[in-house]
């Protein structure tokens, strides 16, 4: 069975997406998942040596898991079969199987079966594999996306060796690219593509660990771009950008006048002048403007500009707009003004907004970054296995049930978003972090209380 894209002569199969010619062939054209494929390690060995026995791939789309399943059929030669879990059932699996007891006993070859997407299975269909990979007729590949200690059932579980795939670096992404901007066989080196090294930090970045988005980026990019005069297609920051984007949702509900009374309305709030605030609130809804979409811009406002200045803002805020919601006009256009001259006086502090801005950048520029295995949940063994939840400290078990410890990933864990204000109820909070502060210092070397 050929396991990989053959290649007209004298060119790329264009039909195929350039993700899918790229793949590599061998565990020396393999990027990433050094943790369990580094040299000397087991997977590795198992692979070179044939022993390969049941297991499952578990990690995020395009870090290898298919790649890997090919690259171990071809390198120790056994009869493969790929599956899908979407589009096979019961009567399909039986088929497979019967091939793989005749393969065995006619010619006593092994048969890898890839399961692709192996946690769409039900349980039947799942224990359907069972006394196969018990007898030996088949080695199990799996690749799954999703959390096998709660979609793989437990037989077939124990049966099999889970191995989990991290997201690609970006480091490891722009290997993979250029690769394919070299590569005239099966990449685009015959295009003649040029990609300025900010371009592809940008979709190594934004393609957050997946080869596949950063290729068929690369791809589209490529492909839609002409070439220059000297028949190069150069690719810049702001071509990557535009095929990276998504469209954003755009909302207009009328002309200049209506943005220009609102932001009058909104800036008169957060000028704490509650006066204007009541005019520019009487002008919209004379002019037909809905009330619920006032009602909403105060709710919004409550967080921007007030926030834990004033918790009680938000409150009022969002009682306002049930009350309108109830009684309707014009009765309840008297709420939406009592909470408009509340938030004008209310003490104003964005903290809260500029440290969601903040968040947001970092989430921007670092992407999904995973969760530190000790504030990990652990209900499974394999979890419990993998590190999940290890040197966990629960804070009741501590002096004032606070303890030094850090919740955010590696590469943030001394960030700070949130900085509160000296005003209002912000005053009050800024006090309890310092306590909590100190606390942590003086308890680092303190030791847990059991039983408490």
């Amino acid at each position: 069975m050929d396991l990989f894209q053959k290649e007209k002569k004298g060119g790329n199969v264009r039909s195929t997406p350039l993700a899918d010619r790229m793949r590599p062939q061998t565990l020396e054209e393999f990027v990433g998942q050094k943790h369990i494929l580094g040299e000397g390690s087991v997977l590795r060995r198992a692979i070179e040596e044939d022993k390969i026995q049941s297991l499952i791939f578990w990690g995020p789309p395009g870090t290898g898991k298919t790649t890997l399943a090919h690259i171990i059929a071809k390198a120790t030669g056994a009869h493969f079969i790929s599956f899908s879990a979407v589009l096979s059932g019961i009567k399909e699996i039986k088929e497979v199987m019967a091939e793989a007891t005749r393969m065995k006993e006619l010619y006593n070859r092994k048969t890898i079966l890839f399961v692709d997407e192996v946690h769409r299975f039900n349980k039947a269909q799942q224990d359907a594999f069972l006394p196969h990979v018990e007898k030996g007729n088949i080695i199990l590949i799996g690749a799954t996306t999703e959390n096998p200690s709660f979609e793989v059932i437990s037989a077939l579980l124990s049966r099999t060796k889970v191995y989990t795939l991290n997201p690609l670096t970006e480091d490891e992404l722009k290997i993979i690219l250029k690769r394919a901007i070299e590569d005239k066989k099966r990449g685009l080196g015959d295009l003649n593509v040029e990609v300025d090294e900010e371009a592809l930090d940008y979709i190594a970045q934004m393609a957050n660990g997946d080869a596949r988005v950063a290729l068929s980026t690369l791809e589209f990019a490529s492909l839609t771009t002409p070439p220059n005069k000297e028949n190069k297609r150069k690719i810049s920051l702001k071509i990557a950008c535009e095929t990276m984007q998504k469209k954003a949702l755009v909302y207009d509900k009328g002309g200049e006048e209506h943005y220009n009374i609102i932001s009058a309305f909104h800036k008169s709030l957060r000028g704490s002048d509650p006066d204007a605030s009541l005019y520019w609130l009487g002008r919209m809804l004379a002019g037909g403007e809905d009330p619920l979409y006032i009602a909403r811009r105060m709710v919004r406002f409550a967080s921007e500009d007030v926030g834990n200045a004033d918790p009680l803002a938000l409150q009022v805020a969002i009682a306002a707009k049930e009350a309108y919601h109830f009684l309707g006009s014009p009765e309840g256009e008297l709420s939406l003004a009592q909470a408009a001259v509340y938030l004008a006086i209310a003490p104003k502090s964005n903290a809260i907004y500029k440290a969601f801005n903040l968040v947001q950048e970092d989430i921007h520029k670092t992407q999904a970054l995973p969760v530190p295995l000790h504030i990990r949940n652990a209900p499974t063994q394999l979890m419990r296995d993998l590190g999940y939840g290890k040197d966990y400290k629960y804070p009741h078990n501590f002096p004032d049930g606070v303890v030094d410890q850090s919740y955010l990933p590696e590469n943030l864990k001394d960030r700070r978003y949130y900085h509160p204000t000296d005003f209002g109820f912000e005053k009050e909070i800024k006090k309890r972090l310092k306590w909590w502060k100190e606390k942590k210092k003086q308890g680092a070397s303190g030791k847990e209380e059991r039983g408490i």
